[in-house]
């Protein structure tokens, strides 16, 4: 149990000074009656807000089919943002929705979100080595042996000193190939393709662990179960 006015606040409904005016302009009950003093213990089941429940009182885990042209930020000045296709209560929620690793403003795909700090670092910590699947459009086709490259773990991008893990890549058509990468590294797939003289057009994340957007519109999200998880 919590104090009301620390749920509220954490749920994104406010400071703790705006829902203590929520409280005491009888807009909140605790069990059907009128919350009278905000550092009441409460439990979120019991609480209604202008009559309706705590928006989603538990944690937190969506799955976004990220547009071209939305950053993975939440300062403003850089950009639009992943965070503005969701509900705007959710920016404001203490532990805050952040992504579960980036996307940079002109990729696409799977992208996770959720509230469990937890979570982010397993995803992303690269010892877990969770698979992610790339579908890119290239300016031209890899040069020969860049498959074998790729797949030997001995690739070294600029700038870096130890190479990158082992990268599956598969040509599936004109200019356009599929990748599995392990880790995930600054603009890595670009900067893997760059080594060979090929410029990525178009990148979009298909996979991440066991998790597919399937038909999922661009710009879209849908909830995930917490035990999904398990599966990555």
């Amino acid at each position: 149990m919590r104090r009301l006015d620390q749920l509220l606040a954490s749920l994104g409904y406010g400071s703790r000074r705006e829902v203590r005016e929520w409280i005491e302009a009888g807009r909140v009950t605790v069990r059907g009656a009128p919350a009278e003093d905000p550092g009441t213990r409460v439990d979120a089941a019991d609480v209604r807000i202008d009559g309706a429940p705590p928006d989603h009182p538990g944690e937190i885990l969506i799955m976004l089919n990220k547009p071209v042209g939305r950053v993975c930020s939440h300062d403003p000045a850089e950009g639009p943002s992943i965070y503005g296709l969701l509900p705007e209560r959710w920016t404001k929620r203490n532990p805050p929705v952040t992504s579960v690793g980036r996307l940079d403003k002109e990729t696409t795909g799977l992208l996770l979100l959720t509230d469990i700090s937890g979570v982010v670092h397993r995803l992303t910590s690269p010892k877990h080595k969770v698979a992610k699947v790339y579908r890119a459009v290239l300016d031209r086709e890899p040069p020969p042996g860049t498959v074998e490259l790729f797949s030997s773990g001995t690739l070294v991008l600029a700038g870096e000193d130890t190479p990158c893990a082992p990268a599956d890549l598969r040509l599936t058509g004109d200019n356009q190939v599929e990748i599995v990468l392990t880790e995930g590294r600054y603009h890595q797939v670009k900067r893997m393709f760059a080594t060979q003289g090929c410029t990525v057009l178009e990148l979009d994340r298909v996979r991440f662990g066991s998790l597919e957007l399937g038909t999922l519109a661009r710009g879209s999200w849908i909830e995930l179960s917490i035990n999904c998880l398990d599966k990555i």
